[in-house]
């Protein structure tokens, strides 16, 4: 099962003034220097994602020291980030840190005011248990969503899918026939740091695992440990190690899921 769309990239910004200072692109008065504003996404996202610089440093084998430079706000000439504006410079391209920007044409509506996008959903089921086959997957329906919701959650409208659970094992937490909305962009999540303060769970991802769908939390103590968890405890924690990891693609993240109630 995967999840694909055309890739017709849009740049919003262009419906707003800009000015170009070296090739490299700022919002006046809204936007902080490249430097500046990759140093407070680089913090942010370790404290959501719970880990720390070193943890992510050991997790991508990224050279020692490489994101915490950046934490540490070095501003030396020669530093990566300086490299990088003097290239962009030179490209004349643009060096752009934020928000996930949309990837290709979304379907958008208007509703007393506020805007939709319209989110595929796949004829697809992702198995919260052994797995499924999805190889004639295809879109059968689309759910609107509203865009200043999406962009609050940090998700493109275009790198998002929707799909239905099947089986019991994430139960309580999703029930078979549940739909949940998968952020594409999202990958393998990183190395949890072991902070015995943090008592929020593992995330949930979508994943083809042996060639099949499935729901699970992974938690991931190491770069070479993964722990595909489920809610329901009757199921045990499943334990991936070193080439056996290699075997699940990760689909998205699971960012929402909606469960309709029966009789």
């Amino acid at each position: 099962m995967g999840f694909q769309s055309d890739n017709s990239p849009t740049n919003v910004s262009d419906k707003i003034p800009i000015v170009k200072r070296c090739n490299i692109r700022y919002f006046p008065r809204l936007m902080e220097p490249a430097e500046t504003t990759l140093q407070k996404a680089v913090a942010a996202y370790l404290e959501k994602a719970g880990t720390n610089a070193f943890a992510i440093e050991q997790a991508h084998g990224l050279p020692e020291d490489s994101v915490r430079s950046i934490l540490n706000g070095t501003k030396k000439l020669g530093t990566t980030l300086n490299k990088a504006q003097a290239v962009c410079a030179a490209l004349g391209l643009e060096l752009y840190v934020g928000p996930p920007r949309e990837t290709g044409p979304v379907e958008q509506v208007s509703l007393d005011g506020a805007d939709y996008a319209h989110i595929p959903l796949h004829d697809a089921m992702l198995a919260a248990g052994t797995g499924c086959d999805n190889s004639a997957e295809q879109i059968v329906d689309q759910l609107a969503f509203r865009r200043d919701w999406l962009r609050k959650i940090g998700v493109s409208a275009s790198a998002a899918r929707l799909a239905r659970v099947q089986g019991d094992s994430m139960q309580p937490t999703m029930w078979a026939g549940d739909m949940i909305l998968i952020d594409t962009q999202r990958s393998m999540p990183t190395v949890r740091s072991k902070d015995a303060k943090d008592q929020r769970r593992s995330p949930i991802y979508a994943m083809i695992d042996n060639g099949e769908a499935r729901v699970k939390r992974i938690e991931r103590p190491s770069a070479e440990l993964l722990m595909l968890i489920s809610d329901n405890p009757d199921y045990a924690p499943e334990l991936r190690q070193g080439a056996d990891c290699q075997s699940i693609q990760i689909i998205g993240k699971v960012v929402w899921w909606g469960h309709t109630a029966k009789e």
